[in-house]
């Protein structure tokens, strides 16, 4: 049986790709290779969001020259943004790669493998497949769950129509295109048949999901039909979403989370900057005061709501004041959690060809002032929880310790409890003992669970 390793860079939403591709190889009868050195075909998803990331996959892929060597059969391909956006150039620096497949065409990849495999190695030709094919959105459906796993990524829809200027996505992904939601829920029913409880739907701008293809009903979006009828599938104990954009965030959407028990109130809401000149700059289509104003919203409707963000320092232009008003806005928001970013030139967005760049010096002092500042309110917030009560979703495994178990509040934050066999997979009341305020340590509550409020357990 032939064995395929596949490594992804990026978002969530590559995850997901690579997830099928694994699925569709299973089909025609690929194992998983637990390493690089025991695979037949070796597979790289590719992110080109920042320069760092191509070039550790591009990296990557030249470490395995040595294997070519001694196994000519072997099969080395590159999968995703990165192999859509450079295509066959992709060949120029890497003689040994046999594969490029773009965005789009995920649901090709085995059949290409297979066709690839086929044959005297020595003949082989390269194969580039990089073209747009209506209804690809549809072809990421498919799943194969690991023994005892209860959460899953669903992919909704793909694309971008944003084009904000400092992000390739819309030229690497494609427009938006949404898939029906009668499709996403039989996919939710079929993840809940097989034990999963919670899932995460995934969008370039999750909540623009539809707005193309589905009209309003009775006030409500595309996206919060959606929400409601994945959160009204029996067995779903737990819905999320990412990521949203502040620019089409809506009242339906912020009463949905208040209103539907299965929607978690955990919302990850990319800020980039908190200068209006630079978000003028970057085409976020906000200011500072509406995203700060949109924030104050989300906590008035829902008091324990956690608010997550991305935030990109060293835009073309970016003057020490702009910095600082990032800065303030970040400390107003108080985040729960902050990704910040070094603005990373991307090959023919608008932003690459700004005036006045800022130095890497200059970005990497700036991204160290601002995880700083964020970092002491960040771990305040997280010590404040210690006492209290909170449910989990035990998912198995810790992934710096064995030993223990990982779960993730309602609230995604990250918590830590003693091994127990009966509690993987199972939504489990614990009490916070102690944090890192990025991570925090549990025992559980079972035997005060009797006590124990909804209202209580629910905070997160």
């Amino acid at each position: 049986m032939p064995s395929v390793f596949v490594k992804t860079y990026g978002c969530q939403m590559n995850v997901r790709d690579s997830e099928q591709v694994v699925r569709d190889l299973a089909t025609r009868g690929y194992s998983v290779a637990a390493s690089e050195e025991e695979a037949d075909v070796i597979l790289l998803n590719t992110c080109s969001v920042r320069d760092m990331a191509e070039q550790k996959a591009i990296e990557k892929i030249g470490q395995f020259r040595h294997l070519k060597k001694k196994r000519p059969h072997l099969v080395l391909g590159l999968m995703g943004c990165m192999a859509q956006s450079r295509g066959a150039s992709l060949f120029d620096g890497l003689p040994d790669l046999d594969l490029v497949v773009g965005t789009q065409k995920f649901h090709e990849v085995a059949a290409h493998v297979d066709r690839l495999r086929d044959g005297d190695p020595a003949a082989r030709s390269p194969v580039v497949d990089t073209g747009a094919e209506a209804g690809s959105q549809n072809a990421i459906r498919d799943h194969v769950l690991e023994p005892g796993q209860r959460s899953a990524f669903v992919s909704i829809m793909q694309g971008c129509n944003m084009h904000c200027t400092f992000c390739i996505v819309p030229s690497t992904r494609g427009p938006e295109r949404s898939r029906p939601i009668a499709e996403i829920v039989r996919e939710v029913e079929g993840l809940v048949a097989g034990g999963v409880r919670e899932v995460t739907l995934l969008g370039q701008i999750v909540n623009l999901y539809g707005r193309h293809e589905f009209e309003k009903k009775d006030g409500q979006s595309p996206f919060v039909q959606l929400l409601r009828a994945v959160a009204a599938v029996p067995g779903i104990d737990r819905v999320r979403f990412t990521s949203p954009h502040p620019v089409g965030f809506r009242d339906d959407l912020i009463e949905a989370i208040r209103d539907v028990p299965q929607i978690c109130e955990s919302v990850h809401m990319p800020l980039q900057s908190g200068s209006d000149a630079i978000l003028k700059a970057m085409h976020r289509g906000y200011t500072a005061e509406k995203y700060l104003g949109l924030v104050a919203k989300l906590r008035a409707a829902i008091p324990d709501v956690s608010i997550s963000t991305d935030i990109i320092v060293g835009f073309p232009g970016e003057t020490e004041a702009d910095f600082e008003a990032t800065k303030a806005v970040a400390l107003a928001a108080g985040f729960d959690a902050a990704y910040v970013f070094r603005y990373s030139p991307r090959t023919n967005t608008p932003a690459a060809a700004l005036p006045d760049p800022v130095s890497e010096e200059v970005k990497a002092a700036r991204n160290h002032d601002l995880l700083m500042a964020i970092d002491g309110p960040l771990k305040a917030k997280s010590r404040a929880r210690i006492g209290t009560v909170v449910e989990i979703l035990v998912e198995g495994e810790s992934k710096t310790n064995p030993t223990r178990f990982q779960g993730r509040t309602r609230g995604n934050h990250l918590v830590i409890v003693e091994r127990n066999e009966r509690w993987r997979g199972q939504l489990l009341p614990v009490r916070i003992v102690e944090t890192t305020g990025y991570t925090s340590y549990a025992e559980p509550a079972l035997l005060e669970s009797d006590t124990v409020s909804a209202q209580t357990v629910a905070f997160s």
